[in-house]
């Protein structure tokens, strides 16, 4: 792993921000590039004056949102037709996935957000979001808000820590137990809000 993080500190180092752009966008769409072993060795790098910090960060985020949009409109354009037409043999009627619209209408803002910052969920969660059409707006703010929350922190921890894989893989699964506990808490006041809402209408 030691010799993964030395390749990619050389990688990003050699290719600049356009390296991290890349790979931060094949992390966010199907390809299975961790964003622990991007963003720390760009923090990395910022801390030996190599990079900018908040640049790398910059850029970290917008080739997240760059690779969501690639799964956001894989989803719409192709997805949505395939599920109408043939879902019903997978037990996927239009009235489901109706009601999976719905619900994505109605809570897609903190589904993306949260989304974004948890893994594996975080490379699936613009399928959904493409599928029931959420609104660019919408989406391109809290897909790059819940991006730009979890890379700063990331980018921070190689920052600090440098390029020691152990150290940053334990602060990395550190760092996302609380975000997990953020999150969880998040969902909580959301649905307490939502319910009072409900109950004022």
């Amino acid at each position: 792993m030691q010799q993964l993080i030395d390749w990619l500190v050389a990688t990003i180092g050699a290719m600049g921000y356009p390296g991290i752009f890349i790979l931060m966008a094949m992390e966010s769409s199907v390809f299975p590039v961790p964003s622990e072993l991007v963003m720390p060795p760009a923090g990395y790098l910022a801390h030996r004056g190599e990079m900018n910090l908040w640049l790398a960060i910059l850029i970290g985020t917008l080739g997240s949102l760059a690779g969501a949009y690639a799964n956001y409109y894989a989803a719409h354009w192709l997805g949505r037709p395939l599920i109408l037409k043939y879902g019903k043999y997978v037990w996927i009627t239009e009235e489901k996935f109706a009601k999976v619209e719905t619900f994505f209408h109605k809570h897609g803002e903190i589904s993306t957000f949260i989304g974004r910052l948890l893994p594996v969920v975080r490379h699936l969660i613009s399928l959904p979001a493409g599928l029931a059409g959420m609104h660019h707006g919408k989406f391109a703010f809290y897909t790059t808000a819940g991006a730009f929350f979890w890379v700063t922190i990331l980018t921070w921890i190689g920052y600090f820590i440098g390029q020691n894989q152990e150290l940053i893989m334990r602060y990395s699964h550190q760092a996302l137990i609380w975000v997990i506990i953020f999150s969880i808490a998040l969902v909580a006041v959301y649905v307490r809000w939502h319910r009072r809402k409900q109950g004022r209408a």
